[in-house]
């Protein structure tokens, strides 16, 4: 029994739909699926630290694994880091702290399941001027404070209550037994001239004095009747 024309038109009609709609499923995956052309990377500067950035852009948000080498002479001289990141269709931007040298060159590498495992194409060259170190600013001087004196306690003009040592009087020392006693009231008296000879010593140049004064006045009488006759 022959098809229809209107049968074989539908059967037609629905085999297009069916391959437009495979087609269309197909882009959808592959624009849902992770792919390295999703990931950039650059050498720059945080302030004044040196940092490699790796940004995501994969809209499925498909955990990555980014890991970062050091390259020298075409060969990894060292690992700087690795991190995990899940993208987004804004951007997911992580960062790698390293001190790196002008010009040095980096290789960033993405795992992102069984979809990526591959290096980002071009490689990472660090900008040719390293980051600026912050200037020292200048210390302010302080200006020493001046040592206070303290002052001296005020001198009181009341002997102290206690003599020194030195201003105590020393005990007298007990004569021995074969040394001769001093006469009793001498010393004192003797210091003092009370009881010695002072007193007749004066009244005896006292006379003398007034014996030759009356020798010179008679004498001077006598010389002066001898002229007169």
């Amino acid at each position: 029994m022959s098809i229809s024309r209107r049968t074989a038109r539908s059967v037609r009609i629905l085999g297009v739909a069916s391959a437009t709609a495979a087609l269309a499923l197909g882009a959808a995956g592959n624009a849902l699926a992770c792919n390295i052309s999703e990931f950039s990377a650059e050498a720059k500067c945080d302030g004044t630290k040196g940092i490699i950035s790796v940004t995501d852009v994969d809209a499925s948000g498909t955990k990555a694994t980014v890991s970062v080498f050091l390259e020298s002479n075409g060969a990894d001289a060292k690992k700087v880091g690795e991190q995990d990141v899940a993208g987004s269709r804004q951007g997911v931007t992580i960062t790698f702290a390293e001190d790196w040298k002008p010009n040095a060159t980096y290789r960033v590498h993405v795992k992102a399941g069984n979809q990526v495992d591959k290096d980002i194409p071009t490689n990472v060259t660090a900008p040719s001027t390293a980051c600026a170190t912050e200037s020292p600013s200048p210390s302010t001087s302080q200006t020493p404070k001046p040592s206070e004196t303290p002052s001296s306690p005020a001198s009181s003009g009341t002997p102290s209550a206690n003599p020194s040592e030195s201003e105590s009087s020393a005990a007298p020392a007990t004569p021995g037994d074969n040394a001769p006693s001093p006469a009793a009231g001498t010393s004192n008296l003797a210091e003092t001239g009370a009881n010695s000879n002072t007193p007749m010593i004066a009244g005896i140049a006292g006379a003398l004095v007034v014996v030759g004064g009356g020798a010179v006045f008679l004498g001077m009488r006598r010389r002066g009747a001898s002229k007169s006759s």
